[in-house]
């Protein structure tokens, strides 16, 4: 999060002594909720408040940067949850070993309680919310959150963060009005109702008058009835949460509204033994915007399309060495170009031989002369259909992440260049930890989004030149280039500890989860094979030492 003022960060702090002065008073109920979970186990409202109590601990340390006191409170939070997995009448047994062990947590959350206290006694700064720098070189897009709850503000910052976003936050819609007229955001995120009758939606409405280009909207607000909703819309807001707002629903709108990358240009390689009437084609698919690629011996045609690896190619019908049908068929043979679409373009009129070159495979027959918008149609409709079909060929449909396929083929590719040019390369495995009980205790719905929250994770916080991909199941794989092992493990295992943060809902629990990873590379290994087994190896081992760690194959 960027620097905000000083008030504020004041006002952080007095939050973070609050939380710790009313600590004891928390763990004297949490005391008093064990000794009546003894006389009555299968009072499930009982058990239900002390489970509550532990998540409590465990969320709002985290906020406030005591991992220590989170991490226990998540322990106790998790015996709790392994209780609560029982039937009510056969809780007894487990609970009398359970006890101890929930002892043990809170009189370590006292004397954890006194250790902050001392510290915080001995220094004056606030708890730090800043980026990682791993997060820093990749966060580009900005959040404004006004909001007069400090206490939400900075809970939802925390989660933003994790994602790579960078946050400021306001407590009144002024000073982010003063703010955002100098600097706009990439996106804003407003609270409706705010102290003195002001109103969200009527600021963000004189906003998008005042503005030539106001960034987009998203309203907060405890209100889940029709009045507000129908304001938001009329003020301009894309995307409408109640409180309190799921952090990963809210990344998906705000990936969704700043996020959008324009797309690549189709790549077309123009084959023809005509140089002129080549460039002239070509000129005109450049002039709205594609990448061509002029071929004019076809013989080379394979060397070009695994280099080039066009979305499309443009083929005369009549050359001296050969003929476009001939060299169609030949590409054909190739299982990597099979699919790749072929179009001639060619003065043949003669409806039985266009007809006799489509049915060795091509996407269709275009006569020369051709106007410049027809050319251009026809490619553009042609090659964005491929690109649609490869997309689906080579992507997760759960998560949008390549598939263990292509991840394993880009490994291949990625260490032969490297080898080439004397590059280090990188590959992680990673693993959500237990995640079998995800899907058990929460339901499959709660699996499914931890899996698109640790891909929306990967996806933004690692460079557009890694590749990320879902390797099945609750599996990952991360190709880092030009990425030394010691500068990987850092990487990755930020990127653990971030979504060990991210909270996740299910009905009305809250839950969070953690992923193990092991790590390989070259040039330590020097076989595609041997890194992706190495790499699985280092993952067992950090599986096998406790999980939620990073291990770095020997």
């Amino acid at each position: 999060m960027e620097n905000r003022s000083p008030s504020l960060r004041e006002k952080v702090k007095q939050l973070r002594r609050t939380f710790l002065d009313k600590l004891p008073g928390t763990l004297s109920e949490a005391r008093r909720l064990c000794d009546q979970l003894v006389r009555a186990p299968s009072d499930s409202a009982t058990l239900d408040d002390l489970y509550r109590t532990f998540h409590s601990i465990k969320g709002t340390g985290a906020s406030f940067g005591l991992m220590e006191i989170s991490a226990e409170g998540a322990g106790g939070e998790q015996l709790l949850l392994q209780l609560q997995g029982l039937e009510a009448g056969g809780r007894g047994a487990e609970l009398a070993g359970m006890l101890p062990g929930l002892e043990a947590r809170i009189l370590r959350l006292e004397e954890l309680l006194k250790l902050a206290r001392d510290q915080d006694e001995a220094t004056a700064e606030a708890p730090s919310f800043a980026l990682s720098a791993t997060a820093q070189q990749k966060a580009g897009k900005r959040v404004f959150i006004c909001d007069d709850d400090e206490l939400q503000a900075e809970t939802l910052s925390a989660q933003l963060s994790c994602f790579g976003y960078a946050v400021n936050i306001f407590t009144n819609p002024d000073s982010m009005r003063s703010a955002l007229l100098v600097a706009p955001p990439d996106a804003v995120v407003m609270d409706i109702v705010f102290p003195g009758g002001v109103n969200g939606t009527d600021v963000v409405a004189n906003l998008q008058r005042e503005m030539r280009a106001p960034p987009p909207v998203v309203f907060v607000s405890s209100r889940r009835d029709f009045e507000p909703r129908l304001r938001a819309v009329q003020a301009g807001g894309e995307a409408y949460f109640t409180k309190p707002v799921k952090a990963i629903e809210l990344v998906e709108v705000l990936d969704s509204l700043t996020l959008g990358q324009e797309p690549e240009p189709f790549r077309v390689l123009v084959v023809d033994d005509e140089p002129e009437v080549a460039a002239y084609h070509s000129f005109i698919l450049e002039q709205v915007g594609m990448t061509t690629r002029l071929l004019h011996e076809p013989s080379s045609i394979l060397d070009v399309l695994a280099e080039f690896k066009p979305d499309l190619v443009l083929m005369d019908m009549y050359m001296p060495t050969c003929t476009g049908r001939d060299l169609s068929r030949l590409i054909r043979q190739v299982p990597e170009f099979i699919s790749l679409p072929i179009v001639f373009l060619s003065s043949e009129t003669n409806k039985v031989k266009q007809v006799s070159a489509l049915r060795v495979g091509a996407e269709g027959f275009l006569t020369k002369p051709i106007q410049p918008e027809d050319l251009i149609s026809a490619v553009a409709i042609r090659a964005e259909r491929m690109r649609t079909l490869r997309s689906l060929m080579v992507r997760d449909s759960l998560t949008g992440l390549f598939n263990h396929t292509f991840m394993s083929q880009f490994l291949d590719t990625a260490l032969a260049g490297v080898k080439r040019e004397g590059g280090k390369l990188c590959f992680a495995m990673i693993d959500v930890d237990h995640f079998k009980s995800v899907n058990d205790t929460h339901g499959h719905p709660a699996g499914d989004q931890v899996l698109v929250a640790l891909a929306r994770l990967l996806q933004q916080r690692l460079r557009h030149s890694d590749m990320v991909g879902r390797y099945g199941g609750e599996e990952f794989a991360v190709i880092l280039q030009d990425v030394g092992i010691e500068e990987a493990r850092t990487i990755i295992d930020n990127l653990r500890a971030d979504f060990a943060k991210v909270r996740f809902s299910a009905g009305d629990r809250d839950f969070s989860c953690s992923f193990s990873a092991g790590i390989a590379g070259f040039p330590a290994f020097v076989q595609a094979d041997q890194i992706r087994e190495s790499a699985d190896q280092a993952l067992y081992r950090a599986k096998k030492s406790g999980r939620n760690q990073v291990q770095v194959a020997q």
